[in-house]
Order: structure tokens, then C-alpha cells, then sequence
């Protein structure tokens, strides 16, 4: 049997994991152009808005940094399939702020708020995947992110938990501008570089 460089491997991991991601980023790219398409086929939410926003930002943020995993010195069947589960999550994630039809729903932000344990369970299995993701990358990716990611994932977990259990507008809003801002003090604090 001939022997492949991890180095090798990752590419095609990495068309695998893109496609799902891709597959995620379309499903939201799609959904934002029918409100500009229809904008007066549904009303618009703040919070649906803002959650839109922030997925799509997961998106690109989890291809960004799935760059990492370049380094690992080996691959197996287990790793690959857990990356591209996590990969379907996040779509889901997508999927569940589009949905294929929410006629019997006052409209997006009521399908959300009655959908909300889904997304929230989803959301919250996401933070777990991430510290495998992470411990997959090896010493070096949590040498980089210091403490800071150690409060990242109980904070998340809490504020998941939050919000499956309530159902107010208020809540759901602040949740989402939390979570934001954590992606956007990310983006400044280690993303913008793989160095």
C-alpha cells in the first residue's frame, strides 16, 4: 500500500470540508439576496439579522482556521469524518436561518425564536467540536490562544443554554450582539494572521 505525506492528504480534506462550508455560505448568500429579490415578501428581524451575520461569519471564520490543521503530522479516517461532521453542523446552523419554507410562521424571526432549541443545541455542540478541533491542531494552536479560548467555550455554553430555555425578543438580542462581538475581538486578536 503507498504511503501519503499528511501534507498530501489535506488539500482533499479541505475540498471536502469547503463543499459542506460552501454548501452553508450559499444557503445564507441565498436567503439575504431574496430580501433584497422580495422585500416585501417577509418582514425583516434585528435578530434574525444579526444571527444571519453571525453564521456566516462562523463560516468563514471555521475555513480561515481550519487552515491550521496544514501541521498535523498525521490524518485518519476518524479526524476526517469528524471534521466533516463538524462542517454539517454549521450548515445546519445555516439552514436552520433559512429554512425551505416558513409559511405557517409569522416570518423568519418567529420561525427562529420557535425553532430557537435547535439552533441553540447546534450552536452549543459547535463550542464542543471546536475544543477537538483544537486539541487536533496540536500544542502550538493552544499556545496561541492562550486563556482567552479557555472562557470562550463555558461562556458559550451558558449563553447556549440561556437561550434555549427563554423565548424573549431582549434576551435573543443580546445573545446575538455578545456573540458578535466575541467573533469580532477574534478576528482582532488572532485571525487576521496564520503566522
Amino acid at each position: 500500500m503507498e504511503t501519503i505525506s499528511p501534507h498530501e492528504l489535506f488539500p482533499h480534506v479541505r475540498i471536502v470540508m469547503g463543499m459542506v462550508i460552501g454548501l452553508g455560505i450559499t444557503r445564507m448568500l441565498t436567503g439575504i439576496a431574496s430580501f433584497i429579490q422580495h422585500p416585501d415578501r417577509y418582514r425583516l428581524s434585528l435578530l434574525h439579522l444579526l444571527w444571519v451575520g453571525s453564521i456566516l461569519l462562523e463560516l468563514v471564520l471555521f475555513w480561515w482556521w481550519e487552515f491550521g490543521l496544514s501541521r498535523i503530522p498525521a490524518w485518519s479516517f476518524g479526524i476526517y469524518l469528524f471534521l466533516i461532521g463538524y462542517a454539517v453542523v454549521l450548515y445546519l446552523l445555516a439552514a436552520l436561518l433559512f429554512p425551505d419554507n416558513i409559511s405557517e410562521y409569522a416570518g423568519y424571526e418567529d420561525f427562529f425564536i420557535k425553532r430557537r432549541r435547535w439552533f441553540f443545541g447546534l450552536l452549543a455542540t459547535a463550542f464542543l467540536l471546536d475544543i477537538v478541533d483544537t486539541l487536533i491542531k496540536g500544542t502550538e494552536r493552544w499556545s496561541q490562544l492562550s486563556g482567552d479560548y479557555l472562557v470562550q467555550v463555558p461562556i458559550g455554553l451558558l449563553l447556549c443554554l440561556v437561550a434555549f430555555i427563554s423565548a424573549r425578543r431582549s434576551v435573543h438580542l443580546a445573545l446575538a450582539s455578545v456573540h458578535i462581538a466575541y467573533q469580532l475581538y477574534w478576528l482582532g486578536r488572532v485571525v487576521y494572521t496564520m503566522g
